[in-house]
């Protein structure tokens, strides 16, 4: 069944996996959820809410800790895998500071695996916070959310009227996974519509899957205005990238999205970035057409970092490490070179 909070809609991806008949529905409404809006709640995933629960706790406890002691994991320590802690400020969304602080995790990889014994920009292993617990939640956490991650994109195949297995076999049996923890401090007492935890922007790869708390604050663009997509219980907010975009010749767009906490309360967010694989060359999809009303979804319709993205070539690890670049100009050098 799906319903809507303002204007998202909201999908219950249980009857993926069922008989062919739920998935052909659950399909058709990815579609029309992605054709109009970008974005999408999902709920039925069945992650473990003691595990989400457990993990936005250990968050909270790190982020209340003193900055000296989060700072043993900066993302300066993290080397080429670009991994671990930057402060409030330390990172940048079109060249502003965000009035966020966080934790970058992805795939955990030893020191055996080809990947990082080539020195592949992007791979290698985790900073965790020394705190029991928090390296078993996070590793398990991203297993859950992938999964899901991968039935989504399941879905969307059908509703492109494509294989199920259409990306899984062509661009996510080795993903590129990105997981986030972020932390947005409450407004502060002269605060305008200029300071945003994050600005607006549009996210990287195929797939973002976010479990965000009860604090509210963010917003999309749709229809020339900024909406809210306030927390629904137990669900995943659910947003396409830009890789999506170019797959589907722009049918679907990477939607704006951007985040004011304007409340007096830390906002903690947990974004997992379900992205293809590092060498993937991400070509058009033959047989789609764009949607006409896709430009809704920008402002002024107009792409947020200026990037027309129907003339972007190579791997997805080129376009992936040319953001980088951007949002951490200081770790360039140790990520890129």
């Amino acid at each position: 069944m799906t319903n809507s909070i303002e204007t998202l809609p909201i999908i219950d991806i249980a009857s993926l996996r069922g008989g062919s008949e739920d998935i052909s529905r659950i399909g058709a409404e990815l579609d029309r959820a992605c054709c109009e809006y970008g974005f999408f709640y999902v709920t039925g995933h069945n992650i473990s809410a003691a595990l989400a629960e457990r993990l936005m706790a250990l968050a909270r406890e790190f982020f209340a800790s003193p900055v000296q002691q989060k700072m043993r994991i900066a993302m300066a320590h993290g080397g080429r895998a670009w991994r671990g802690y930057f402060p409030v400020d330390g990172e940048l969304t079109s060249g502003r500071p965000d009035r966020k602080e966080g934790i970058y995790f992805g795939t955990e990889l030893g020191l055996d695996d080809p990947r990082v014994r080539a020195e592949l920009p992007l791979h290698g292993a985790n900073l965790f916070p020394a705190m029991p617990g928090f390296r078993d939640a996070i590793l398990a956490y991203i297993d859950e959310v992938t999964a899901v991650g991968q039935l989504v994109l399941r879905g969307i195949a059908v509703g492109l009227g494509l294989p199920q297995d259409y990306f899984v076999e062509r661009y996510t049996r080795d993903p590129t996974v990105l997981f986030r923890i972020f932390n947005y401090p409450p407004a502060a007492a002269s605060s305008d519509e200029n300071e945003l935890g994050v600005g607006e922007h549009t996210d990287y790869g195929l797939l973002t899957l976010l479990r965000q708390d009860d604090v509210g604050g963010l917003q999309i663009w749709h229809r020339d205005r900024w909406t809210p997509a306030p927390p629904v219980h137990d669900s995943l907010v659910c947003n396409i990238g830009d890789m999506l975009e170019r797959l589907t010749a722009g049918r679907y767009v990477s939607a704006l999205h951007r985040v004011r906490n304007v409340s007096t309360q830390d906002r903690i967010s947990m974004p997992l970035f379900l992205d293809p694989s590092f060498d993937a060359v991400l070509r058009p999809i033959e047989v789609l057409a764009p949607d006409p009303t896709a430009s809704y979804r920008r402002r002024d319709g107009r792409r947020w970092d200026g990037t027309d993205l129907a003339t972007v070539s190579g791997t997805y690890g080129d376009y992936l490490l040319g953001k980088v670049s951007k949002v951490f100009p200081q770790l360039r050098a140790k990520v890129l070179y």
